[in-house]
């Protein structure tokens, strides 16, 4: 796979920096950028996976960190879902204005903790054209559900029980374009065999269907 530019980054918010990575393939007109769940990090294989695979079908990625080391020791953190939006709506800002994401089109994809801070992100940023969450606690951000105006898919696991009654409750509550998709077999980190290959065709597809046109 070409690329016009992979590589570590370091993003600046307020004050901080975040770790992260950017990969973007030579043909990219999108960049997926990745909200990871709580007590993971831009290095989370499940996303990795899943950004590779984009990376594939021509989709830029970033993984970033949405705290830094110091931050995450405190486990409160994890899940103060205004910051880590907050942290994702900066970061996002931070890459429409760097050189080689210019003129490119955003989208998301949440994972658990993450695809709240990103449901609620999009609310800041209209402009991002789609919205994945995997295994997402939309719970977590159930009053904002109603004002979401993306594109979103939310894949959840069928024996992933908790979390599958949250996500059937956030798709009644969202009045945007959305899709659930339940993995049939497939428990909260879709770690049994060939589960996230399905995560990874469903988001990519689900991409592609919305990443506006370059050339409209």
């Amino acid at each position: 796979m070409e690329t016009r530019f992979h590589n570590d980054i370091s993003i600046p918010v307020n004050g901080i920096r975040l770790r992260g990575e950017l990969c973007v393939p030579i043909n990219a007109s999108s960049i997926i950028v990745f909200s990871h769940g709580s007590g993971s990090s831009r290095l989370s294989p499940r996303n990795r996976q899943v950004a590779l695979y984009l990376q594939k079908r021509n989709f830029g990625t970033l993984l970033f960190d949405l705290l830094t080391p110091e931050e995450d020791h405190n486990y409160h953190n994890r899940f103060e879902i205004d910051l880590l939006q907050e942290r994702l709506v900066q970061a996002t800002i931070w890459l429409q204005n760097f050189p080689v994401a210019r003129n490119t089109a955003i989208g998301f994809f949440g994972a658990s903790t993450g695809a709240a801070s990103a449901l609620k992100a999009v609310i800041d940023l209209p402009y991002v054209f789609a919205l994945v969450s995997r295994g997402g606690r939309p719970d977590l951000a159930m009053q904002d559900l109603p004002t979401v105006n993306v594109p979103t898919l939310l894949i959840v696991g069928s024996e992933d029980e908790q979390v599958l009654q949250y996500n059937r409750m956030a798709y009644q509550m969202l009045n945007c374009e959305k899709s659930l998709e339940i993995v049939n077999g497939a428990t909260h980190l879709f770690e049994e065999p060939g589960k996230m290959e399905i995560v990874s065709e469903l988001a990519a597809n689900w991409f592609n269907q919305h990443v506006p046109n370059p050339s409209a």
